[in-house]
Parts: structure tokens; C-alpha cells; sequence
């Protein structure tokens, strides 16, 4: 191995030729050295704040659910390196991804049957809305081909995805007048307690109604509307899309990357309503962050409706697809994760979020707490000032990354109450500095 780099040297080289997610290029924050992790600790290359570690209150964009160096990941990694870390999926199968599709089947809600692996949530989401779009012109209706979603959404950063991001809120208006044009409805009420209102539900099943001789499927984010905006809303919303959706013969599609595997308090965010789409993504969690996949998933229905199509099959072949290591490391997580009393750890996490962050309803700039599961939010009546609140939270021996007028956490389930209580603190600290 290469003598690692001193850190001077390294943030020189990353400054020079390292474009990082969401900024310029060369970047204006330098950003924070992590030399290992391990548990829910990163160690950092150069102490900052006063803090040569900090608490990881991300999970590194919400994946890292079982912290970091887990044994039970750290072995299966190695094992299935000792096999062969991948082979081409086109024409070949292996044991790992045929594993984990079956394993995704028998947890995901039913008739969700047939898998597509893929290598990023965007991708899975593109996969998504390519089946719903092919699915109609196999059954030769290529009018259905625009998508409905409300606004406040987010759904990855590639072409399709993009288009079905709040159009003018989100960070993709740039691309306006340049992109598909989708039909959107007002984002839904806030509150995931709250009685669903009959005027919205009304509008959503009218406007799908309306436009459904076009289209192809309504997508949403099941229950919380991630990186949008961080809003939680009435599960009884899915209920009316499903049964517009049914009634108008679209499609549905829930994208289930932030929300998949327990990060709501139900292993999936749709089960709080009840009901199954016809096309679902997870990703994110789904291999314990150790390595990059997601999935497609989809009914009978549908895959059979493209399989009689002119063109029979999903033009769709990423090169990693099924990768052997990254395939064998998800099952293992999803194995793990299912192997414990997940959902009593959730509830210990949102219990001490909830009694962490209270507090934070009294500080001066604060617009809303709110908490579901193990995601804890403080929203701001500004935008906050990111790095004056990040500064905070490292001072606090906390890693949280704000955006827009949010600062927020998702720790990973494993995180224990001292180091939640720290979590909290650290957000409470970044409220008032940001």
C-alpha cells in the first residue's frame, strides 16, 4: 500500500482536482479529513474544532444504519472477495444477487415480484419510471408517458429523476424548460399524525383523474419527503393515490431509498399505509453503506407487459449491475438488520430524539421540530448558515451536514443513548449558531 498522504498534501490535491457533491469547483469549505471509522465514530486525519473524532449523526447520507467496521460486514465482504468481487451479470448469474432478490421479494410488500439491481438510487429511480414508460407502449398506448408527483419532492440527480424533483423549490429549477414537463400537485399537508384533509386528497384524485389519459405513473416518497425538505405527511395520502391510481388504470411508484429498511419505525414506509405500489426503489441502507447498489423492484404486471412488448426486454444493463460483492455485503446487512429487534432499537433512537430536541421548539429562528422514526429535524424560519452551524456541531463532537433551513440528523440505529444525547445537543448548538 502507498504511504498515506499528509493531510496538508491530501486537502491541497483535493482542492486542486477534487469537485465534491453540491459545490464549485475549486471549493469554498475545506472539507473535514476522515482517516478511519468504526462504530458510529468518524476519526479525523487533523483535529478540527478541538475534536480528533466525531459522532456520525448522518450515517453517511443515511445508509450507514449498523455504523461503520461491523463485523458481520466486514466478513461477508472478505469472504465474497476470496470468491471474485464481480462478474458481468449480462448472460451470467451468481449466488450473491440471486440471494438478495429473493431476499428482497420475501421482505418488500406483496405482489412486488421481480428485482432490478442497480447501481445508485438514481438509477434504480430511472429504472423505475423507464419500466412504467415501456409498460405502456408494449401495451401499445405510448400516449401515457408523462409522470404526476406532488412538489416538495426529491428523487436523485439524473435526467428522469430530476424531472420529478420539486420543480422550482428543489436544486434542479436550472433545468427548467430543458426537462420532461411532469404534472404536479401541492406538495401534501404536513404532519404524519394528522388526519388526511379531504379537500387535498379531492385535488390529488381529480388531477390524476384529469391527466390520466397521459400518464404513465404517479411517484412519490412514501410518508417523508427526504432531501426536499426533510416533511413528513399522512400515510392515508398513499391510500388515495393507490386508489386513483387503480380507478385510472397509472401507475405507482414509491421511491423508498431514504425510507427502506426501518428508517420511518416500519421496515417500509409503505407499510404505514397499508398498500403496495406496482414499482418500488430502495437503496441507500440496502448494503449497511459499505458499497453502492440499489434496486428496482416491480410486479408481474408490469414486467410481463413490457415482455410482450416489441421490444421484450428492459433496455437497461448497468456494467456493475449485480455486483458479486456489493450483492453478498446487502444481504448480509438486510440479514443483520432483520436478525434483531430493529424496530425496538428505532423506537429507543426516536425516543431519544424526541426528548433530545424538544428544547430546540423554544430557541429564537426555530420554525418546526419534528421527528418520525430515526430522523430527527429542527427547521429554521432562514436559511441556515452552514458553516457557522457546522462548526457548532463539530465543537459539540458531532458530524451533521444542514442544508437550506434545515438542520437535521439521521444517526444509525446502533448509535446508543449518550452518543444521541450528544447528537441532539450538537443539533440544538448548530440551531443557534446557524
Amino acid at each position: 500500500m502507498p504511504e498515506p498522504l499528509a493531510p496538508d498534501v491530501l486537502l491541497d490535491l483535493d482542492r486542486r482536482h477534487v469537485w465534491h457533491p453540491y459545490g464549485p469547483m475549486p471549493g469554498r469549505q475545506e472539507p473535514l479529513v476522515v482517516a478511519s471509522a468504526s462504530g458510529v465514530r468518524l476519526r479525523l486525519a487533523t483535529p478540527a474544532e478541538g475534536r480528533s473524532e466525531l459522532v456520525d449523526g448522518m450515517s453517511s447520507w443515511w445508509s450507514a444504519i449498523h455504523g461503520y467496521r461491523h463485523p458481520v460486514l466486514d466478513r461477508a465482504a472478505r469472504d465474497q472477495l476470496d470468491r471474485m468481487s464481480h462478474v458481468m451479470f449480462g448472460g451470467l448469474t451468481h449466488e450473491p444477487a440471486v440471494r438478495l432478490a429473493a431476499r428482497l421479494v420475501e421482505i418488500t410488500p406483496e405482489p412486488l415480484r421481480h428485482v432490478f439491481l442497480a447501481d445508485s438510487g438514481s438509477v434504480s429511480v430511472e429504472v423505475a419510471l423507464k419500466m412504467c414508460l415501456q409498460y405502456w407502449r408494449s401495451l401499445g398506448r405510448p400516449e401515457k408517458h408523462r409522470l404526476l408527483t406532488w412538489r416538495g419532492g426529491y428523487h436523485g440527480d439524473t435526467w428522469q429523476p430530476m424531472s420529478v424533483c420539486d420543480p422550482d423549490g428543489g436544486m434542479h429549477h436550472l433545468w427548467s424548460g430543458v426537462l420532461a414537463r411532469q404534472v404536479f400537485a401541492d406538495a401534501p399537508p404536513p404532519g404524519f399524525d394528522a388526519e388526511p384533509d379531504p379537500a387535498y386528497a379531492a385535488r390529488l384524485r381529480e388531477l390524476i383523474g384529469r391527466h390520466a389519459h397521459e400518464l404513465a405513473a404517479v411517484v412519490v416518497e412514501p410518508v417523508v419527503q427526504g432531501a426536499g425538505g426533510m416533511s413528513f405527511h399522512s400515510p392515508g395520502y398513499l391510500r388515495v393515490l393507490r386508489e386513483a391510481c387503480d380507478e385510472h388504470d397509472v401507475l405507482l411508484v414509491f421511491d423508498e431509498i431514504a425510507t427502506g429498511f426501518g428508517r420511518t419505525g416500519r421496515l417500509f414506509a409503505a407499510e404505514h399505509a397499508g398498500v403496495a405500489p406496482d414499482v418500488m426503489c430502495v437503496g441507500k441502507a440496502l448494503t449497511g453503506g459499505y458499497l453502492t447498489m440499489a434496486a428496482a423492484l416491480c410486479t408481474a404486471r408490469v414486467a410481463e407487459g413490457i415482455s410482450r412488448g416489441e421490444v421484450p426486454v428492459l433496455a437497461h444493463g448497468p456494467t456493475f449491475m449485480g455486483n458479486p460483492l456489493a450483492a453478498a455485503v446487502a444481504s448480509a446487512s438486510v440479514d443483520l438488520l432483520l436478525g434483531q429487534d430493529w424496530e425496538r432499537e428505532v423506537k429507543r433512537v426516536e425516543a431519544g430524539l424526541r426528548e433530545g430536541l424538544a428544547a430546540a421548539a423554544g430557541l429564537p429562528g426555530v420554525r418546526d421540530v419534528r421527528v418520525l422514526g430515526a430522523i430527527g429535524v429542527v427547521q429554521l424560519d432562514h436559511e441556515v448558515d452552514v458553516p457557522a452551524a457546522t462548526r457548532a456541531a463539530v465543537r459539540a463532537g458531532v458530524w451533521l451536514r444542514p442544508f437550506r433551513d434545515l438542520i437535521y440528523t439521521m444517526p444509525p440505529y446502533v448509535t446508543d443513548d449518550a452518543d444521541l444525547a450528544a447528537v441532539c445537543r450538537a443539533v440544538l448548538a448548530a440551531a443557534t449558531a446557524g
